[in-house]
């Protein structure tokens, strides 16, 4: 198994005797054996490896509560992880505070053992951020969802959205915790199935695509950019351009993919940093004619295993397309990742950061012998500056100093709704959103007006008191924006009277914005590293 990872530049190597299969999200992974058992690696704040414990694992480590079972899938969330046992069972573990892990309660909010689903007859089981789906082999049940159904995600026709207090205008949602069938498949059969962060994509027993859940940048391929809170159609793959029974679905944080007629690569949503995003399905025209065997998709770049080759292509920034410390970090256009070339890739994922190729090891000869073999320990490359070691996933063998960093961050950049911002978990979910708005609080340039839009206010409202110039908040009379804009203002201007206008001298009331995986958030909002 191969593995580049976020906080080393360049390719490192683990494997073992036994061939994987493999999943991946976020910042912790799984991947399975040929016989069945489950090994699980990386962050363990919320039990997701399923361990017992809240334990990082540097190094892939069986779950003892499964060895009883053979467990032949598996998939992994924000901060869950599911499998599915050989004889339809699924188990969970890992964050329960939406009712991802499909137990039918939400008593325990987190679950570092293995729990049982309620599915029966089991066959596969994927994860979006904060939410889970399963494939059955039940008639009239074949897909059923459960978790956070905050942009329609879960396929049942709402978001279960209320007001958390009487006249109050923070909003939550309900949790599903109990998988439930979605009715609208209640004649079809769902076959295939992939998660987004918050969407997710379907195809049916005659080759018709379905997306629903999260609509920003075209990531459903409607056209729109609206959410879709019941699956939808997907108009292009009809009539003579259904996909065949060997097709392969992918979803990514910000976009989606299939392999249509002729073995044909298609993809939507925002696959590039800059210029327009694919609101409808379009080809990938530099993958014509390759037999594309997997794909995965992580949330700005791309792995394909096709015939001999290992292809990779996307905006990277810590060595996830495999090209090697001297190789260019990202790629707009398919690029063989060269060290791979001639090996035969069985499966591929990709997470934050990070990328992790399986190749068949009957043909390599000694070729992996020949690479770095990756043992677990930490990196030694201390380069890195703090901002970018904050924003590390995969770091976390100083979690505290990391913590206490980012803390003292927040308190040199003046951020006026830190303490707003501390205790509020609800802005953890939507951070996790992909690419949640930009700078102006828009979501890939148009509100779908649902699901996101009001809850969004409060961050918009951070973002855009971010400073007219250095101590020159805008005033609160006449500003016209409503109380929030006005608290956020009068909280970043200056101290005692008379200096409201000028500030503190020498200090931006600007808050601190980084980039993420989910785009330009300010510090105290975001949770994706």
């Amino acid at each position: 198994m191969l593995m580049w990872k976020r906080d080393q530049v360049g390719l490192l190597l683990w494997f073992m005797s036994q061939e994987f299969g493999i999943l991946l999200a976020s910042c912790h992974c799984v991947a399975l054996d040929v016989e069945g058992r489950c090994y699980t690696w990386g962050r363990n704040e919320k039990g997701q490896l399923g361990h017992g414990d809240t334990l990082q694992r540097n190094l892939p480590t069986i779950v003892s509560g499964l060895s009883k079972y053979k467990i032949i899938r598996a998939g992994t969330g924000r901060n869950h992880t599911v499998v599915v046992t050989e004889d339809g069972k699924s188990f969970s573990f890992g964050l329960n505070k939406h009712g991802q892990l499909g137990s039918g309660s939400i008593k325990n909010e987190i679950e570092p053992s293995p729990v049982a689903c309620l599915v029966s007859e089991a066959t596969i089981g994927v994860c979006g951020a904060d939410f889970t789906v399963w494939l059955s082999s039940v008639e009239g049940s074949s897909i059923l969802t459960a978790g956070l159904p905050q942009y329609g995600q879960l396929g049942h026709g709402t978001d279960n959205e209320y007001n958390v207090k009487e006249g109050s205008v923070k909003l939550a949602y309900e949790p599903q915790p109990r998988p439930r069938a979605i009715a609208a498949f209640s004649g079809k059969t769902i076959v295939k199935v992939a998660c987004g962060t918050n969407h997710t994509v379907a195809v049916d027993s005659s080759g018709f695509v379905y997306t629903w859940g999260f609509g920003g940048y075209g990531r459903l391929g409607h056209r729109e950019q609206k959410d879709e809170w019941v699956p939808r159609l997907v108009e292009v793959f009809q009539r003579q351009n259904v996909l065949p029974l060997d097709a392969i679905v992918s979803a990514g944080s910000v976009s989606s993919a299939c392999t249509a007629g002729g073995g044909q690569l298609y993809m939507w949503g925002k696959l590039k940093t800059t210029g327009d995003d694919w609101m409808y399905p379009k080809p990938v025209m530099d993958l014509s004619g390759w037999n594309i065997r997997c794909m995965a998709s992580g949330y700005m770049h791309h792995v394909v295993g096709a015939e001999d080759s290992c292809i990779s292509w996307g905006h990277a920034q810590y060595g996830e397309l495999g090209y090697g410390p001297l190789g260019q970090k990202s790629s707009a256009n398919p690029k063989k990742v060269d060290i791979l070339n001639g090996m035969h890739v069985t499966s591929v994922a990709c997470g934050l950061g990070l990328s992790l190729i399986v190749v068949d090891r009957a043909n390599v000869g000694d070729r992996l012998d020949q690479l770095e073999v990756y043992h677990g320990e930490s990196s030694a490359d201390g380069t890195e500056d703090n901002e970018n070691e904050n924003n590390t996933p995969g770091k976390s063998t100083n979690k505290s100093a990391a913590n206490s960093s980012a803390n003292s961050k927040k308190r040199k950049n003046g951020d006026s709704s830190e303490d707003e911002d501390e205790g509020d978990d609800s802005n953890d979910d939507e951070d996790m959103n992909g690419e949640i708005k930009d700078t102006k609080g828009k979501r890939g340039g148009k509100s779908s007006g649902r699901g996101r839009g009001r809850g969004a206010k409060k961050g918009v409202t951070q973002v855009r008191s971010s400073g007219r110039g250095r101590g020159r908040p805008k005033s609160e009379k006449g500003s016209g924006r409503g109380q929030g804009r006005q608290e956020t203002e009068k909280a970043s201007s200056g101290r005692g009277r008379g200096r409201g206008r000028a500030g503190k001298r020498g200090r931006s009331s600007r808050p601190h914005v980084r980039t993420c995986q989910n785009g330009p958030e300010p510090l105290t909002s975001c949770r994706c590293g």
